[in-house]
């Protein structure tokens, strides 16, 4: 499949087939974890360990994993270019895993002193803050596809409630230039579905803004900005991203960054 594709079909995995990954799989995400990249700077690892967990592992915070041996983890700084580089790195890299065809689940939470975080060194400033299992998918068992209804992964916002053209009370025409790569941005995965992205398109930038319903906001909004990004560079096109002036936004949300079409 291709990028846009994975952005489509990818979903949060939970069951796995409890086989865990061989050596040349390994090889294959090492490979992607290495090729991935941030225009964002800040202080992000990403590391590939494996565990034995066959029996079931049940995180601090919401879900169960099972049958999964195999986890990403990623060392985060604290400060705001290391949380948008966080969410934009791995997204590329939870993406070109899922063209890979494994599976995978983002789980935000604390994990100092965990056995995910034994033996491990993280260079200085970063603390462990996201793990991702990723193997081979089985299901989604009755109780995903419980959890997934709960959280309301399906119903999200629609996108004229997201993005707005030139002010922040009209919205972007389906014949926008930028209008495909912010649907792709609405469907990106973010804590507990709260999709805190917001954008206003202005010629041939777009703005960048977030509602800070979360501690994850930043990260999340990396996320949504990796499948803009790559949407807008799987159609040959790229972009500079930039802090500006920009318009003020109503006043619960904060400005990130702007992005500006290149070429």
């Amino acid at each position: 499949m291709n990028i846009i594709d994975a952005m489509k079909e990818r979903r949060s995995v939970r069951t796995f087939d409890g086989e865990g990954l061989n050596a040349s799989q390994i090889a294959e995400l090492e490979r992607i974890i290495a090729e991935s990249h941030s225009p964002f700077g800040g202080n992000v690892s990403i590391k590939l360990k494996k565990f034995n967990l066959k029996e079931g592992y049940k995180p601090s915070t919401y879900g169960i994993i099972k049958g999964a041996e195999d986890f990403f983890l990623l060392g985060i700084g604290s400060d705001e270019e290391s949380a948008i580089t966080a969410g934009y790195q791995f997204e590329q890299v939870v993406l070109k895993t899922c063209q890979a065809g494994f599976g995978t689940c983002w789980i935000a939470a604390t994990f100092k002193g965990s056995d995910f975080d034994k033996d491990v060194t993280w260079p200085a400033g970063e603390e462990l803050k996201v793990i991702c299992p990723v193997g081979k998918a089985v299901g989604p068992t009755m109780r995903e596809k419980l959890m997934r209804f709960t959280l309301g992964s399906k119903n999200r916002k629609a996108f004229n409630d997201l993005f707005f053209y030139n002010d922040f009370k009209t919205s972007v025409p389906e014949s926008d230039q930028f209008y495909e790569a912010l649907e792709m941005l609405r469907i990106a995965p973010s804590d507990t579905n709260s999709q805190p992205w917001r954008a206003l398109v202005d010629g041939d930038s777009v703005h960048f803004y977030y509602k800070p319903k979360s501690p994850a906001a930043v990260l999340d909004l990396g996320i949504g900005i990796c499948h803009f990004h790559e949407t807008e560079k799987f159609h040959g096109l790229d972009g500079r991203f930039t802090k500006v002036d920009a318009p003020a936004p109503p006043e619960n949300w904060k400005y990130l960054v702007t992005y500006t079409l290149t070429k």
